[in-house]
């Protein structure tokens, strides 16, 4: 029986729940922000993440599942866009975005906590292989895939926040 093993990096996207524990810092800000509560960064914020939007870990499963190459079966894939971005940079962003639909977000800023035990300090995949043998070419950008995302949560979150 010939396999496919795929492994997702910091997957984000719409309908992602806000309140998981660790998989979750995209929905957690964008929350906050919408909510106009400062987003808390564990530690100084340099971290850095390969933030993969959710139509990529799609494509990329389509991929896996269709392939007729037989040097792709039998292998384990990076599943992610192939750049990292620290935290910082991630909440200068959504705030950027989020202005154009409350420029109140503005006077928002963010609140540093302690550094969480456990915490990666830097994660990066190499999708090179996935690329050669997929043919895998990540479709949504990390801006663009938060745009895609923050028009949905912004709906959702809205109405949950005014609730």
């Amino acid at each position: 029986m010939e396999t496919i093993g795929l492994r997702y990096f910091n997957v984000f996207g719409r309908r992602q729940d806000p309140e998981g524990a660790y998989a979750a810092a995209i929905p957690k800000f964008i929350k906050a922000f919408i909510a106009g509560k400062s987003p808390v960064i564990y530690g100084d914020g340099t971290q850095t993440r390969d933030f993969t939007y959710i139509e990529n870990v799609i494509q990329a499963n389509q991929l896996a599942a269709l392939t007729e190459l037989p040097q792709a079966a039998n292998q384990v894939y990076n599943v992610a866009y192939g750049e990292s971005s620290n935290l910082n940079e991630l909440v200068q962003l959504l705030k950027e975005l989020l202005i154009k639909f409350d420029s109140a977000i503005k006077d928002i800023f963010v609140e540093y906590g302690t550094e969480r035990v456990g915490d990666i300090k830097h994660s990066l995949a190499s999708i090179e292989k996935a690329k050669e043998l997929l043919e895998y070419r990540p479709e949504y950008n990390f801006e663009n895939g938060l745009k895609e995302a923050i028009k949905w949560y912004w709906e959702s979150l809205k109405i949950e926040l005014a609730g």
